[in-house]
């Protein structure tokens, strides 16, 4: 049997254990393909929302994955047992914005700042 004639079983868990888009995918999906589905998919109600795919962060095996590769380049394993499926954490990230940061970053420097005399 070739890799591609494998199918992946995966769910997502999302931040309050809720798992959503359990289903079969082809290891030549792309983890940014799976972000938009998550996306298209995410529960209504919820008070944190992804509104766009680099909001997302999928973890599987404890590595954030890229959105470029696919499930196969990213070493997703399956498993031959009939009903076991893979599971991979969302966590989601909204860019922190440039103003917030530098504003971050001024306000360390003054905490941070030391005015001692040595006589």
């Amino acid at each position: 049997m070739a890799e591609d004639e494998h199918q992946i079983e995966l769910k997502f868990r999302i931040y309050d254990g809720t798992d959503i888009a359990h289903n079969t995918y082809s290891p030549s999906t792309t983890i940014g393909t799976l972000k938009k589905k998550l996306i298209a998919e995410w529960p209504q109600g919820k008070t944190i929302t992804p509104k766009l795919v680099r909001d997302l962060k999928l973890i599987h095996a404890g590595k954030f994955l890229e959105s470029s590769k696919t499930l196969a380049d990213s070493k997703i394993t399956f498993s031959d047992i009939p009903g076991s499926f893979v599971t991979m954490h969302v966590v989601v990230q909204p860019p922190v914005s440039k103003k917030k940061t530098e504003k971050n970053h001024e306000d360390k420097q003054k905490t941070n700042s030391c005015s001692c005399t040595i006589l």
